[in-house]
């Protein structure tokens, strides 16, 4: 990967010397609807490194920009953001931009979805997209929170804080995931490099469907993309403290500041703490204490108004004491919540390292990128956890062996060329490789206590070893192309190649407790390999029916890797097992529509999914091993509704429906010592029905223009779903009603919260063995921040 680090900066460097550009200077106006002069107003050209703000005269220029067609994005508090197709094709190009009052028009969401800045409403994607502001008003703290904030996503935590996904019925079961997660265009290797905090979030967006073409490998079922906030050309400083029930303690900090004319810097920090929600009955504590601490870095440095380089760095830090507070059954679970009785008492640590550096070029014919990324997580428990969940000394998981085990390294490099983005350029392409070296060395017992015989444990007081050594590597190419056929017809196509290899070691030892070291092998030392290729291709058509309505008709193809099954003790579970990779056929049909001059927006969608070769994970018990075999099919169809209105000024009604229904045409399971067939049975992880009803109001209630009021009232509602394949484990529909109400005073602001207000007790997550999770019960706080 070095080398491919070198290439992109000698590549990068060549091209900062090559061909000279027609630039023309930009100047404009920015005026409110009285025609006073509006001072800072912040102004970007999309998808290039310009932006300014403008002066106590309200005026804005860039020199030296060079020819071709932009999209200006122009935004100030207390107004409406708006957006200006700008054509720079002379030596002096001038403007005057009106902006009316904040609460007039709905905003004109930009996004990156296609891996440059578009607005929302004009690209032929399913797409939902939460701004600062949204993920602020609707307290996102970290990735478990965004169910429902999409049509058809379902995001729970297994136990141990983790993220668990599902888009339209495509389900992350194992640490391959279906959903691909990106955070500043990095892709999140798989669930251990994965920081699942949220906070200095400038963007979330989910994209739903196979997004493969663009984003790869793993992206079957859609993609959350998580963008942070980069440093500007001022200097600013933010912070945020939270207090809350269960002793809630969150506090957040940081500054953006530039370090001379072309060097810009940004730090944030994040610390929180609390109580855990559970009662260990064993020990009369509280049980699932966490305590964190999350860092997020970046240095951006401007070659040139169309050269830059960032550094990005992030880390993730966390004790958990008594993590997986399971109960055994959804019954026990709902008659006695929140309470657990286990003997074993473990602290999981968890340490996360994330980097990347990107090398960005937007030039007039040309777009370059370059992004070199590094991923590093270390996970231990410091004691034996509880695999029994009980009081019992029966059975336990020991996996620290020191830091060469239990690790994940990835190392990833991507370069990617486009066409630039500007209206009126009738064909608009990407292309690009993609490559990943990753490995896992994994080592952890299984011990048997003294209690063992009691689960039926021929033998006590002894442990089995399982060794794993797993690597991973692989390329891919890819390439998308939209093409204006006509001034309403639009074609889309795009197509990628991967290509993977996996090598992977298993050891299994047998060591009693009265020994030092293992007696004797019961797996020797054993190595598999294998490789895969997948080709996902994406077609399709889009028609403008006006400015304001747009409809699109696509195919993708979906694909999640393969790989081979790791050691457990159960032996009727071979190891190295290779499993093929999974595809899913989608189709879907969908339109967007603003009217009322952008007082009103109606997006919906139809989609079909056919999943062949379907990889149904099992858990092992009580490993904790998860054994994959390709042995079913799925069918999910459905349809999705997006509405945003703006009822009066200051009052906004946004609503997402999601309906899907999934369910298998074949299952082919191992069940009470039989192969059964399950068909007919419903996906795990995916609700029938998610729906999200909120009302956002926002005025300053005759005040000057230093104070502003929000309140904001939501309702969740989840329909019946299922967490094993034989659809034992149900959860009935049910609601949950999250709220707030602040006020702020320039740049303070005091907000008063509550999330599952009315304490709606339901299962979140299960396993297939009948041990279930709990969502989060009643949680209230106050949170004061301030931006400067």
């Amino acid at each position: 990967m070095k080398y491919c680090l070198l290439f992109s900066i000698v590549l990068s460097l060549f091209s900062m010397t090559a061909g000279a550009q027609e630039r023309g200077r930009l100047t404009g106006k920015v005026l409110s609807e009285s025609a006073e002069p509006l001072e800072n107003v912040q102004i970007n050209l999309l998808n290039s490194s310009y932006q300014t703000k403008t002066s106590g005269d309200g005026i804005f220029s860039f020199p030296a920009v060079p020819y071709g067609s932009y999209i200006l994005s122009v935004s100030k508090r207390g107004y409406s953001e708006t957006t200006r197709i700008v054509n720079i094709n002379a030596e002096v190009v001038e403007l005057e931009i009106l902006l009316s009052s904040e609460g007039e028009r709905l905003k004109e969401v930009v996004v990156t979805a296609q891996k440059r800045e578009e607005l929302i409403q004009e690209i032929p994607l399913s797409i939902t997209s939460l701004s600062y502001e949204n993920v602020k008003q609707s307290q996102i703290q970290n990735s478990n929170d965004l169910t429902a904030v999409s049509p058809n996503l379902y995001a729970s935590d297994p136990g141990d804080r983790r993220t668990v996904t599902s888009i339209r019925g495509i389900v992350t079961t194992s640490y391959d995931p279906a959903i691909a997660t990106y955070i500043d265009g990095v892709n999140q290797y798989n669930l251990d490099t994965y920081i699942t905090q949220l906070f200095d979030i400038e963007r979330i967006e989910v994209l739903r469907g196979p997004q493969g073409t663009l984003y790869g490998r793993n992206a079957m079922g859609g993609v959350i993309n998580i963008i942070t906030r980069e440093p500007q050309k001022e200097t600013t400083v933010f912070g945020e403290a939270t207090r809350g029930n269960y002793t809630q303690q969150r506090y957040i900090g940081g500054i953006r500041t530039p370090l001379g004319e072309k060097l810009f810097f940004g730090a944030a920090g994040l610390y929180e703490e609390r109580e855990g929600f559970y009662t260990n009955e064993f020990t009369g504590s509280t049980y699932d204490d966490q305590e964190n601490f999350s860092g997020n870095y970046y240095l951006k440095y401007l070659f040139s108004p169309t050269w830059n380089a960032t550094l990005n760095l992030k880390h993730f830090t966390a004790e958990n004491e008594g993590a997986f507070p399971l109960n055994m059954g959804i019954e026990a679970a709902l008659e006695n919540p929140y309470t657990l009785n286990q003997n074993q008492l473990s602290t999981m640590k968890d340490n996360t390292f994330n980097t990347s550096l990107v090398i960005d070029h937007k030039g007039q014919n040309l777009n370059f990128s370059s992004q070199t990324a590094y991923q590093h997580n270390y996970r231990y428990y410091e004691n034996p956890i509880d695999a029994d969940f009980s009081p019992l000394d029966a059975i336990s998981i020991i996996n620290d062996y020191g830091n060469d085990w239990n690790t994940v390294e990835v190392v990833t490099q991507e370069f990617r060329l486009s066409s630039p983005r500007g209206p009126g350029r009738d064909l608009e392409w990407t292309a690009g490789t993609y490559m990943f070296y990753q490995e896992s060395p994994v080592k952890q017992a299984t011990h048997f206590g003294e209690d063992a015989g009691l689960l039926g444990s021929e033998e006590t007081n002894f442990s089995l070893i399982n060794t794993t050594e797993a690597t991973g590597k692989g390329i891919a190419f890819f390439g998308q192309l939209n093409y204006q056929v006509t001034d309403k017809l639009g074609l889309i196509a795009g197509l990628r190649y991967d290509h993977e290899y996996k090598r992977q070691s298993v050891l299994g030892e047998y060591q009693r407790d009265s020994d030092t070291e293992p007696m004797f092998e019961y797996q020797p030392d054993t190595t598999a390999t294998a490789t895969f290729n997948a080709f996902s291709p994406k077609a399709g058509l889009t028609y403008d029916l006006s400015e304001e309505n747009l409809v699109f008709l696509t195919y993708s193809r979906g694909f999640r890797a393969g790989g081979l099954t790791p050691l457990s003790a159960d032996p009727t579970q071979p190891p190295l097992y290779e499993y093929k990779p999974e595809f899913s056929n989608n189709y879907e049909i969908g339109t967007k529509n603003s009217f009322l001059e952008n007082k009103l927006l109606v997006n919906a969608t139809v989609f079909y999914t056919e999943v062949t070769d379907v990889q149904v994970p099992t858990l092992v018990i009580p490993d904790g091993v998860i054994v994959t075999r390709n042995t079913g099919k799925l069918t999910s169809k459905g349809l999705e509704v997006e509405l945003k209105a703006l009822l009066t000024p200051g009052l906004e009604l946004s609503y997402d429906l999601g309906y899907t229904d999934a369910g298998y045409e074949s299952l082919l399971i191992a069940q009470d010592g039989e192969e059964v067939n399950l068909e007919d049975n419903k996906q795990i992880y995916t609700p029938e029905v998610t729906s999200m009803l909120a009302l956002q109001y926002k005025s300053n209630l005759g005040l000057n223009e230093n104070w502003e009021f929000t309140a904001r009232a939501e309702w969740k509602y989840l329909g019946e779903q299922y967490f094993d394949l034989a659809n034992n484990l149900r959860q009935e529909p049910y609601s949950l009603y999250n709220g707030n109400i602040g006020v702020s005073y320039r740049d303070i602001k005091l907000m008063l919260w509550g999330r599952n207000i009315f304490d709606k007790e339901y299962i979140s997550y299960g396993y297939n063995f009948g041990a279930v999770h709990l969502g989060n019960p009643a949680t209230l706080g106050v949170t004061l921040s301030f931006e400067i």
